[in-house]
């Protein structure tokens, strides 16, 4: 329930160390000369919601032995849910230091109990992301608050270490004051002894609540209102009400002091038998792509991935030697191997800061901050052309001009430092999901059709659907799929299912077949009517922002390119004169564009609709202008109507690809290029 945290990075460099037998246990002592506990708030006669902070204190301090994190708060508790605030969990990182609690109490009807007295923290050592193969080595110590009641108030202060044990008194950070904090009383700190003053940066809903002084920067706020970013805003204006310390100057600077890490633990024994799988991999591939590709697989398939936060293993990665003789790493220590190995091949590479959580947009406008990046990867360059290489993806993933994963800002990791690097976002050329759908009705209007399915995915749902099927046998994945899908109001049989992931296109390629159904509208006696799967689009949400927030901040829609081609055969010797099929359109409106096109064509309907995202970001005069046609979006659904003797007329000036012509997974243009003649 705490409001304001101090964020620290995630994932494979995340700020984990070994256990110290002289920090593993809780200590207890007085509050820090550094910092005091703040005067509580008067709690209102009618209180709403389920807790009341009578105060909340976040205090970060730096001194010579690095940083330390302050936390302590006096919640009154209104309903039954808020007693779970009882269940106390003080987690640690061993290698930095070991927690000291200051005070734990009780309050009611005017009468105080001291829980320490009674009770004890237990100290448990579980690895709980095993199941993400994860181990970090962290320490947890728990406490049950007993006899804990609705109407009480509960009160706790205890000081972690907040240094991390690679890079040491380096600190850095950012404190957060949540937008929907608890109604109650709010501090927020950032301390430092003389002569460690950090660089600080402050956004401007904070800069005005600021007191500073020679050794500090406070916020102090009672009853904070609610805060929110501008509706449908990029992510950067989601980075609200922070303070950012670093003691980097800049991002060179961080550059600089993470590189020796991976040179140090890149750099082979004399006797190494990584060594000896560079020259294999010499012998058998003269150029350099080909061996790159072969170091790049070899890391991927024979280094399976687990999170190794022991032993130091924070910003620190595992050493190449010691990640090939293990077979196990997570994502530094795969890197220093990859590394190694192509320094053995003559290929020049280096690792790569990278955010893997999609929260890197904006980082340009930040402090410099490690705790900025959760995973690194290998940049190297091959035939004059840069290619990243990540040894963490699945043996299928080869050296790509452009990363898996859409990222906006990395960090090169060089000896003379470098700045981050922004990657130019470009509209997808390929569609991220395709769907073909045939439904074949040559049998007759009401017998069951033939059905097949095609479902393709790429980029990281491609990744997905490698790590789901590929370990399946084709009779599991049939299984499966059958009891998924037999039975439904799409399917009467499943005859066939098929998956393979298609190396050279990057896809994830699901294909079922079998019966179905056709789920026809009688009109009439005679007439009749069907929705075509995936044939219509939702229609876009208009882009209006209440007046109290910012007006001038562009609007945002996550990129995406998405395509589904339908095709119906027609029972055979149908008259397509007694056919007909709704509107076609092909416009552009908040940045993306929307595509339906139909054609008759050899006793089939073909249908492709396709959504793709040209420009993720568009000004507020532009939104301005497609709010004004919203209303025109044609948001209808896709029907093909068959009603003998009407006199219908049909846009025959289209060319439309059925989904049996062609190789949609090579060639998935017909989604791309416009259709029209």
């Amino acid at each position: 329930m705490k409001k304001f945290i101090a964020l620290a990075s995630v994932a494979c460099l995340l700020p984990m160390a070994p256990l110290s037998a002289k920090n593993d246990q809780v200590g207890f002592g007085p509050v820090p000369d550094w910092t005091r506990i703040n005067d509580p708030l008067p709690a209102p006669e009618d209180p709403k919601g389920a807790i009341f902070f009578r105060y909340q204190d976040y205090e970060v301090h730096l001194d010579k032995n690095g940083q330390s994190n302050f936390i302590a708060y006096r919640v009154a508790l209104l309903h039954p849910n808020a007693l779970q605030l009882g269940n106390l969990a003080l987690t640690w990182n061993p290698a930095a230091g070991a927690p000291v609690v200051h005070r734990l109490k009780v309050y009611r009807d005017g009468t105080e109990r001291d829980v320490l007295a009674t009770a004890k923290f237990t100290i448990l050592r579980r690895e709980d992301k095993l199941e993400q193969a994860s181990l970090d080595g962290l320490l947890t110590a728990t406490l049950q608050v007993p006899d804990l009641r609705v109407g009480d108030e509960l009160e706790i202060a205890y000081t972690l270490p907040g240094s991390d044990p690679t890079l040491g008194t380096d600190n850095f950070g950012v404190l957060l004051l949540a937008g929907a904090a608890s109604p109650g009383r709010f501090r927020m700190r950032l301390s430092w002894a003389d002569g460690q003053e950090p660089h600080t940066k402050l956004t401007p809903d904070m800069e005005s609540l600021a007191t500073r002084d020679a050794n500090s920067v406070s916020i102090n706020v009672d009853m904070p209102p609610p805060l929110s970013p501008p509706k449908d805003a990029p992510p950067r204006y989601s980075w609200q009400r922070t303070v950012e310390f670093s003691d980097f100057a800049d991002w060179p600077a961080v550059s600089r002091r993470l590189a020796p890490l991976f040179a140090t633990a890149s750099t082979l024994a004399k006797d190494s038998p990584v060594k000896e799988e560079a020259a294999r991999i010499a012998a058998a591939h003269p150029d350099a792509s080909g061996r790159a590709a072969a170091a790049l697989k070899l890391v991927e398939q024979q280094v399976r991935y687990i999170y190794v936060g022991l032993d130091g293993g924070n910003f620190t990665p595992a050493s190449a030697d010691a990640t090939w003789q293990r077979r196990y790493g997570d994502c530094k220590g795969k890197t220093a191997l990859l590394l190694a190995l192509l320094r053995e091949l003559g290929i020049s590479a280096e690792p790569v800061l990278a955010n893997n959580s999609g929260t890197d947009d904006g980082m340009d406008s930040r402090l410099p901050n490690p705790g900025e990046f959760d995973h690194v990867l290998v940049r190297a360059m091959i035939d004059g052309k840069d290619y990243w290489l990540d040894g963490t993806m699945p043996p299928v993933v080869p050296a790509e001009a452009d990363p898996v994963l859409p990222y906006r800002w990395v960090l090169p990791l060089t000896a003379d430092g470098k700045d981050i690097e922004h990657l130019p976002w470009k509209p997808a050329s390929v569609p991220d999901s395709l769907e073909a759908y045939e439904i074949d009705a040559r049998g007759g209007l009401d017998e069951p059709a033939k059905i097949t399915q095609t479902v393709v995915e790429r980029g990281i749902k491609g990744i997905v659907d490698y790590y789901q099927f590929s370990s399946a046998t084709d009779d599991q994945l049939e299984t499966a799929f059958r009891q998924k899908l037999e039975g439904s109001s799409e399917w009467n049989t499943i005859d066939k299912v098929s998956w393979r992931f298609d190396v050279p296109t990057q896809a994830s390629v699901l294909e079922i077949s079998g019966t179905g159904p056709i789920n026809w509208d009688s009109k009439s006696d005679t007439a009749r009517s069907l929705a075509l799967p995936g044939g219509g689009f939702n229609p876009p949400q208009r882009r209006q922002r209440a007046a109290d927030q910012d007006q001038t901040a562009p609007f945002y829609d996550a990129p995406d390119f998405d395509c589904r081609v339908t095709t119906v055969r027609l029972p055979a010797g149908a008259n397509l004169s007694d056919w007909w099929y709704n509107s076609s359109f092909n416009n552009l409106i908040y940045g993306s564009t929307h595509r339906r096109s139909f054609e008759f064509r050899d006793g089939a309907l073909r249908m492709i609709r396709a959504s793709r995202t040209l420009a993720p970001e568009i000004d507020p005069a532009s939104a301005a202008k497609d709010n004004a046609r919203l209303a025109q979006f044609d948001n209808s659904m896709a029907w093909l109507e068959y009603d003998p003797g009407a006199d219908r007329s049909l846009d025959t000036n289209q060319s439309v690809r059925a989904t049996y012509e062609g190789d949609w997974v090579a060639d998935e243009s017909p989604c791309l290029d416009p259709v029209m003649k």
